[in-house]
């Protein structure tokens, strides 16, 4: 088998598109996974007292591996990464920015941001970060839904590069409240 050289990914971008659909997915929004309000400010409240300086990314933490246990119970594909489940390379690499991420003060106010979001529309919430190209709205818009709704397959097969993580986090507007889709790309 023949090693394949992953692409660069943006890792600040690839955190914020988690941020948006981990909280876009908890019980007092889309329903998607078990927390409720953890990335809102009762999570922050929470948490603030035993991390005061590290809080925000404490809840990201929690929210992000309920996101990931709930996305492999709906759909598990072998050989396939979703915005969970990325290349172990990949996974070690975001990893390892977590320290950076935490001595950055510009996320405070990204984290801020989540707390009440503005729209209950995933694909509005991420075009108004920044995060979707009018024309990965588009893209996202036209992806199909499974058979049984409970996968979309992104068209692109590989390791996945920037734009591929956006349209896996984007993906997710094909879902409905309660039952998240996942989308999914396929390795080789």
């Amino acid at each position: 088998m023949i090693a394949q050289t992953l692409p660069e990914v943006d890792l600040d971008h690839l955190l914020k598109l988690r941020l948006v659909v981990a909280r876009h997915g908890e019980m007092d929004r889309a329903r998607w996974w078990n927390t409720n309000g953890m990335l809102g400010p009762h999570g922050a409240i929470v948490l603030q007292r035993g991390f005061p300086r590290t809080h925000f990314f404490a809840q990201a933490r929690v929210v992000f591996a309920v996101a990931r246990s709930r996305s492999q119970e709906v759909f598990n594909p072998p050989g396939c990464a979703t915005l969970w489940n990325l290349p172990p390379e990949l996974e070690q690499r975001f990893e390892e920015a977590w320290p950076r991420w935490l001595e950055e003060p510009h996320w405070t106010e990204f984290f801020g941001g989540l707390q009440s979001p503005k729209t209950l529309d995933l694909i509005t919430e991420l075009q108004e970060r920044g995060l979707l190209t009018p024309e990965q709205k588009e893209e996202a818009r036209r992806l199909k839904t499974s058979a049984e709704g409970k996968a979309v397959q992104i068209p692109f097969v590989g390791p996945p590069d920037t734009a591929t993580l956006t349209l896996l986090a984007a993906g997710f507007c094909h879902g409905h409240p309660g039952n998240p889709t996942i989308p999914y790309v396929r390795l080789s």
